[in-house]
This record gives C-alpha cells, sequence and structure tokens, in this order.
C-alpha cells in the first residue's frame, strides 16, 4: 500500500471508531489519535515517508514483524507494545484497517467501564 493511501485508510476506520478524535499535541507534523485522551494511533512524515503507529499487544507485534517487513517497532513508542506500519509493501487495506481497530479496543478495554464507548470484547464482531 502506497504511503497517502495506508494513512488515508488508517484515517477513514478512524472515522468509524465511535469516541476517537484527532490531536495535533507534537504540533502540525505529527497527527494524533485518541479515545477518552488515551493515544491508540499515531500518524507523520518526519521519518521521510508517511507512517502509521499503532499500539499492538506485544505477541501480536512479534507475530506481525515477523511476517511483513513493512511492519517495524513502534517508531518513538515502547517497542514492546508499539508497531509501525510503514507503506510500499504488502500490508493490505483489512490489516491496516484491523490493525487500527486492534490499538482503539486496546486503549478502550483499559478505560473505566463508565467511560468506554464501545464494549472492547464485542465491538465489531460479527459472529454475535
Amino acid at each position: 500500500m502506497q504511503g497517502d493511501r495506508l494513512q488515508q485508510c488508517a484515517r477513514d476506520r478512524v472515522e468509524e471508531l465511535p469516541g476517537a478524535g484527532l490531536e495535533h499535541p507534537f504540533g502540525p507534523d505529527w497527527e494524533v489519535f485518541k479515545v477518552w485522551g488515551k493515544v491508540f494511533m499515531l500518524m507523520t512524515e518526519i521519518t521521510g515517508e508517511p507512517i502509521v503507529i499503532v499500539k499492538a499487544d506485544p505477541e501480536d507485534s512479534r507475530a506481525l514483524r515477523e511476517q511483513h517487513e513493512d511492519i517495524t517497532p513502534g517508531y518513538h513508542m515502547n517497542k514492546r507494545h508499539w508497531i509501525t506500519l510503514h507503506p510500499g509493501g504488502d500490508l493490505s487495506k483489512g490489516l491496516v484497517e484491523d490493525l487500527v481497530t486492534e490499538s482503539y479496543l486496546l486503549v478502550v478495554a483499559n478505560l473505566p467501564r463508565a467511560k468506554r464507548p464501545v464494549d472492547p470484547d464485542t465491538f465489531g464482531r460479527k459472529d454475535l
């Protein structure tokens, strides 16, 4: 997926997530997406390419990095809990959408129940 398409795909998915919003706390070069004040995705081009940084379960993170050369440890983030998606390779739209959603749900699951905009155990599950 090309860089502009990678970031647009991630942005489009965020628009479908209840309670998610965009902020620029680090200046105009960083797009920071939060739910109830907690970061779940960042986007920038300061590395010379448009990248997307999302939260991931540490085990999933390791497996994803092994399976996809366009997924690396989180740029300027905790390397166990964050991954960076790079353009130009084999990342599909569906995978990008799933990774953005999973990042969002990891953050939502740690919010107090009263503040959760969705149930992280059932949101988006078609089999329920």
